[in-house]
Protein backbone atom coordinates (compact mmCIF):
# COMPACT_ATOMS: atom_id res chain seq x y z
CA UNK A 1 0.00 0.00 0.00
CA UNK A 2 1.19 3.45 -0.79
CA UNK A 3 2.06 6.13 1.69
CA UNK A 4 -0.80 8.35 2.70
CA UNK A 5 -2.91 9.58 5.55
CA UNK A 6 -4.83 6.96 7.50
CA UNK A 7 -8.09 6.99 9.44
CA UNK A 8 -9.55 4.39 11.77
CA UNK A 9 -13.03 3.24 10.74
CA UNK A 10 -15.01 1.74 13.66
CA UNK A 11 -18.08 0.04 12.19
CA UNK A 12 -21.30 -0.70 14.10
CA UNK A 13 -19.79 -1.40 17.53
CA UNK A 14 -23.23 -0.93 19.06
CA UNK A 15 -25.14 -2.85 21.71
CA UNK A 16 -27.45 -4.52 19.18
CA UNK A 17 -24.94 -5.66 16.55
CA UNK A 18 -22.29 -6.75 19.09
CA UNK A 19 -24.74 -8.83 21.15
CA UNK A 20 -23.97 -12.55 21.01
CA UNK A 21 -20.91 -12.18 18.79
CA UNK A 22 -17.96 -14.56 18.75
CA UNK A 23 -15.20 -13.56 21.19
CA UNK A 24 -17.07 -10.33 21.91
CA UNK A 25 -14.94 -9.19 24.86
CA UNK A 26 -11.65 -9.99 23.14
CA UNK A 27 -12.73 -8.20 19.96
CA UNK A 28 -13.95 -5.12 21.83
CA UNK A 29 -10.61 -5.06 23.67
CA UNK A 30 -8.75 -5.08 20.33
CA UNK A 31 -11.01 -2.32 19.01
CA UNK A 32 -10.38 -0.24 22.14
CA UNK A 33 -6.62 -0.70 21.69
CA UNK A 34 -6.89 0.43 18.05
CA UNK A 35 -8.89 3.49 19.14
CA UNK A 36 -6.30 4.34 21.81
CA UNK A 37 -3.49 3.94 19.28
CA UNK A 38 -5.27 6.17 16.77
CA UNK A 39 -5.91 8.78 19.47
CA UNK A 40 -2.27 8.76 20.59
CA UNK A 41 -1.08 9.19 17.00
CA UNK A 42 -3.67 11.88 16.15
CA UNK A 43 -5.23 9.68 13.49
CA UNK A 44 -8.80 10.63 12.56
CA UNK A 45 -11.39 8.22 13.95
CA UNK A 46 -14.69 7.66 12.18
CA UNK A 47 -17.45 5.84 14.02
CA UNK A 48 -20.12 4.29 11.83
CA UNK A 49 -23.47 3.81 13.56
CA UNK A 50 -26.17 1.71 11.91
CA UNK A 51 -29.72 2.85 12.40
CA UNK A 52 -32.90 1.08 11.48
CA UNK A 53 -36.30 2.48 10.58
CA UNK A 54 -38.91 3.55 13.12
CA UNK A 55 -39.85 0.64 15.37
CA UNK A 56 -36.67 -1.29 14.56
CA UNK A 57 -34.37 -2.67 17.27
CA UNK A 58 -31.70 -0.25 15.98
CA UNK A 59 -33.95 2.80 15.62
CA UNK A 60 -31.97 5.95 16.46
CA UNK A 61 -32.01 6.59 20.18
CA UNK A 62 -32.98 3.08 21.26
CA UNK A 63 -30.92 1.11 23.76
CA UNK A 64 -29.48 -1.26 21.14
CA UNK A 65 -28.57 1.63 18.79
CA UNK A 66 -26.14 3.00 21.43
CA UNK A 67 -22.42 2.32 21.18
CA UNK A 68 -21.17 -0.65 23.19
CA UNK A 69 -19.72 -0.09 26.64
CA UNK A 70 -16.21 1.34 26.39
CA UNK A 71 -16.74 2.71 22.88
CA UNK A 72 -17.20 6.46 23.23
CA UNK A 73 -16.52 8.90 20.40
CA UNK A 74 -14.77 12.11 21.43
CA UNK A 75 -15.96 15.53 20.30
CA UNK A 76 -13.32 15.67 17.55
CA UNK A 77 -14.23 12.23 16.17
CA UNK A 78 -16.61 11.80 13.27
CA UNK A 79 -19.87 9.88 13.75
CA UNK A 80 -21.69 8.80 10.60
CA UNK A 81 -25.12 7.21 10.59
CA UNK A 82 -25.94 4.68 7.92
CA UNK A 83 -28.85 2.50 6.87
CA UNK A 84 -27.06 -0.06 4.69
CA UNK A 85 -24.19 -2.54 5.01
CA UNK A 86 -22.01 -0.23 2.88
CA UNK A 87 -20.77 2.61 5.09
CA UNK A 88 -20.37 4.78 1.96
CA UNK A 89 -23.95 4.28 0.71
CA UNK A 90 -25.91 7.53 1.01
CA UNK A 91 -23.65 8.85 3.78
CA UNK A 92 -21.10 11.64 4.01
CA UNK A 93 -18.22 9.19 4.67
CA UNK A 94 -16.43 9.74 1.34
CA UNK A 95 -16.62 13.52 1.70
CA UNK A 96 -15.43 13.48 5.33
CA UNK A 97 -12.43 11.32 4.42
CA UNK A 98 -11.53 13.38 1.35
CA UNK A 99 -11.78 16.63 3.33
CA UNK A 100 -9.15 15.24 5.69
CA UNK A 101 -6.88 13.93 2.95
CA UNK A 102 -7.37 10.31 4.03
CA UNK A 103 -6.17 7.67 1.58
CA UNK A 104 -5.91 4.60 3.85
CA UNK A 105 -8.61 3.09 6.05
CA UNK A 106 -7.94 0.83 9.01
CA UNK A 107 -11.14 -1.12 9.63
CA UNK A 108 -12.53 -2.71 12.81
CA UNK A 109 -16.06 -3.53 13.86
CA UNK A 110 -19.05 -5.76 13.81
CA UNK A 111 -20.71 -8.27 11.58
CA UNK A 112 -17.87 -9.53 9.45
CA UNK A 113 -19.89 -10.88 6.55
CA UNK A 114 -22.15 -7.85 6.25
CA UNK A 115 -20.92 -4.36 7.09
CA UNK A 116 -17.21 -5.17 7.41
CA UNK A 117 -16.97 -7.07 4.12
CA UNK A 118 -19.20 -4.66 2.18
CA UNK A 119 -17.44 -1.52 3.42
CA UNK A 120 -13.94 -2.92 2.75
CA UNK A 121 -14.87 -3.82 -0.81
CA UNK A 122 -16.63 -0.49 -1.40
CA UNK A 123 -13.65 1.44 -0.01
CA UNK A 124 -11.20 0.19 -2.63
CA UNK A 125 -13.72 1.07 -5.34
CA UNK A 126 -13.99 4.55 -3.80
CA UNK A 127 -10.22 5.08 -3.99
CA UNK A 128 -8.91 3.95 -0.60
CA UNK A 129 -6.40 1.35 0.47
CA UNK A 130 -7.79 -0.74 3.33
CA UNK A 131 -6.21 -2.51 6.26
CA UNK A 132 -8.68 -4.90 7.86
CA UNK A 133 -7.65 -5.66 11.43
CA UNK A 134 -7.68 -9.46 11.45
CA UNK A 135 -8.54 -9.76 15.14
CA UNK A 136 -10.64 -6.58 15.27
CA UNK A 137 -13.94 -7.73 13.77
CA UNK A 138 -16.54 -10.30 14.71
CA UNK A 139 -19.96 -11.76 13.96
CA UNK A 140 -22.47 -14.32 15.22
CA UNK A 141 -23.01 -17.95 14.32
CA UNK A 142 -25.12 -18.23 11.19
CA UNK A 143 -25.26 -20.86 8.48
CA UNK A 144 -21.59 -21.35 9.38
CA UNK A 145 -19.98 -20.90 12.80
CA UNK A 146 -18.80 -17.34 13.46
CA UNK A 147 -15.15 -18.40 13.72
CA UNK A 148 -15.34 -19.95 10.25
CA UNK A 149 -17.03 -16.82 8.81
CA UNK A 150 -14.31 -14.58 10.27
CA UNK A 151 -11.46 -16.81 9.05
CA UNK A 152 -13.02 -17.06 5.58
CA UNK A 153 -13.33 -13.29 5.26
CA UNK A 154 -9.82 -12.67 6.56
CA UNK A 155 -8.51 -15.08 3.94
CA UNK A 156 -10.73 -13.90 1.08
CA UNK A 157 -10.48 -10.15 1.61
CA UNK A 158 -6.69 -10.39 1.72
CA UNK A 159 -6.81 -11.03 -2.04
CA UNK A 160 -9.32 -8.36 -3.05
CA UNK A 161 -7.92 -5.42 -4.98
CA UNK A 162 -8.29 -3.08 -7.89
CA UNK A 163 -5.36 -2.09 -10.13
CA UNK A 164 -4.72 0.86 -7.77
CA UNK A 165 -6.01 -0.17 -4.33
CA UNK A 166 -5.99 -3.24 -2.14
CA UNK A 167 -7.18 -4.76 1.10
CA UNK A 168 -4.50 -5.93 3.51
CA UNK A 169 -5.42 -8.09 6.51
CA UNK A 170 -3.13 -7.80 9.54
CA UNK A 171 -3.27 -8.41 13.28
CA UNK A 172 -3.85 -5.37 15.47
CA UNK A 173 -0.32 -5.36 16.88
CA UNK A 174 1.06 -5.11 13.32
CA UNK A 175 -1.04 -2.10 12.27
CA UNK A 176 0.82 1.08 11.38
CA UNK A 177 -1.21 4.20 10.74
Amino acid sequence: MGAGKSALLVIDVQLGPIWGTYKKDETVSVIQKMIAKAESENVPIVYIQFEGPEGDLLERGTQFWQFASGITPREQDIVIHKRAADSFYQTELQEELQNRGVTNLVVVGVRTEFCIDTTCRAAISQGFDVTLVEDGHTTVDGFYPAEQIINHHNSTLRGVKTPEYQIAVVKADEVNF
